[in-house]
């Protein structure tokens, strides 16, 4: 057997060609001499039609192709339902076939044909139960993603101005809107009254958002020019200075207008960059000026830094003091030779006042040593604590052996701690007084 032919179309094949035969039609017909036909139903006759001048088969044949025809055009349906082709002409095309089978105006099993168009039309039903559910979810998928531009939207419109970034969100704005147009053209159709709700949304949230910018830009332009004109008064007063050589008083007045700059507000990226540097060219004019006099100084003062390196040499060696009458003595001829010495170069002065400091603070540590340790008021002091300690920790002793005789071990405990901690102070005080011997 030759196999069957492929449908490539992507469309239901057309089915098989029906063809009752005349012995089998003839179960469900009656023809006359005359030509005239009636259908058997259920017992009852019903006149389909005649066909005259012609032999009572021709006569059934031609009633019998008009039932084959109804019967291809249900399998073609019935085939199409299968498919789950698109339903939206076959209810339709299935009731005309049942009316034209309700006529019985042609020859075959009838009753069996309009079981097949019941049937149909249940099965067709079906279909568009199914492509309405789908459709609903399509609609559904569709008002989401609607709904989903519309809130963004909305959220762009509603952000504070100042924090909004302006070159980003306009791009973005205008992303839905081309996401909006395409899903107007190639979506689904949600409903008119959806429709314009959402648009209507979505229209009033970029009306909002460009008033904002429009607004925002307006004020930044505003801004941008009072900080131009603010920051064009301090660089006036920056380079009215710039030619000083009061170096202190000028440096002075040079922080109190980077301070100012500061405060003031910013102008855009391009005119801020430009005018700082103006601001800052005649800073470097002053500060470049004052650099070359410092340097020529600092050259100056080579000479005395020799000097005050030897005079710190000379210092440290008093260090550690044992002497301390001879080393005051010493230490106040370096302070004398010290001054006349003069200054040194700026990058040096710290370092070498540090280090006369340390021996400075050396001696005096010394000195207020001595002192403590000599000093009568302390020594007396001392003696008299030593005194009332002692006389404490004597009746403490008792305090525990009287705890002791009586068995009363929390006294006992007591009393061992508060001795413990007497005797330790005791030993303290021991010490600082032979310090003072």
């Amino acid at each position: 057997m030759a196999p069957r032919p492929r449908n490539t179309t992507g469309r239901p094949s057309a089915p098989p060609v029906h063809s009752t035969s005349l012995e089998e039609a003839a179960r469900f017909a009656r023809v006359e001499e005359d030509g005239h036909v009636f259908l058997l139903v259920d017992g009852e006759e019903h006149a389909v039609g005649q066909y005259p001048d012609a032999p009572r088969e021709e006569a059934l044949a031609y009633f019998v192709r008009k039932y084959d025809d109804v019967v291809s055009q249900v399998a073609l349906l019935e085939q199409r339902v299968r498919a789950k082709a698109p339903s939206s002409d076959m209810a339709r095309t299935a009731r005309q076939l049942r009316a034209q089978v309700g006529e019985r105006t042609m020859v075959g099993d009838v009753l069996a044909l309009d079981a097949r168009i019941d049937a149909l039309l249940e099965a067709v039903a079906g279909l568009e139960q199914a492509e309405r559910e789908v459709q609903d979810e399509a609609k559904a998928r569709e008002f989401a993603a609607r709904e989903a531009i519309v809130a963004e939207a909305e959220d762009l419109a509603g952000r504070e101005p100042s924090t909004v970034q302006w070159k980003a969100s306009s791009t973005r704005m205008n992303e839905l809107f081309e996401l909006w147009k395409t899903a107007q053209k190639t979506g689904p159709r949600l409903g008119r009254g959806t429709e314009d709700a959402l648009w209507k949304r979505f229209r009033t949230a970029r009306t909002v958002f460009d008033r904002h910018r429009r607004a925002y830009f307006s004020q930044l332009d505003s801004d941008n020019a009072e900080a131009k004109q603010a920051k064009e008064a301090l660089i006036k007063r920056a380079e009215q200075l710039s030619d000083s050589t009061d170096w202190g008083q000028t440096a002075a007045e040079y922080r109190r207008l980077m301070d100012e700059w500061k405060a003031a507000k910013r102008a855009s990226r391009k005119d801020d960059d430009a005018l700082w540097a103006r601001f800052r060219a005649a800073q470097d004019r002053f500060f470049e000026a004052r650099k070359a006099q410092n340097d020529a100084v600092d050259e100056e003062y080579s000479v005395n830094l020799v000097a005050k390196e030897a005079l710190l040499a000379e210092a440290r060696k008093i260090l550690p003091v044992k002497d301390l009458p001879a080393a005051k003595k010493a230490l106040q001829s370096i302070r004398e030779r010290w001054d006349e010495a003069g200054r040194v170069p700026r990058a040096d002065m710290g370092r070498i006042d540090a280090a006369l400091r340390k021996v400075e603070d050396a001696v005096k540590a010394a000195d207020e040593d001595q002192w403590q340790r000599t000093n009568p008021e302390t020594k007396a002091r001392t003696n008299s604590a030593l005194s009332q300690l002692e006389a404490t920790i004597a009746q403490l002793r008792e305090d525990l052996a009287a705890a002791e005789r009586a068995g009363d071990t929390t006294k006992i405990t007591s009393a061992k701690e508060a001795l413990e901690a007497r005797e330790q102070w005791l030993e303290m005080l021991q010490s600082s007084a032979r310090d003072f011997s």
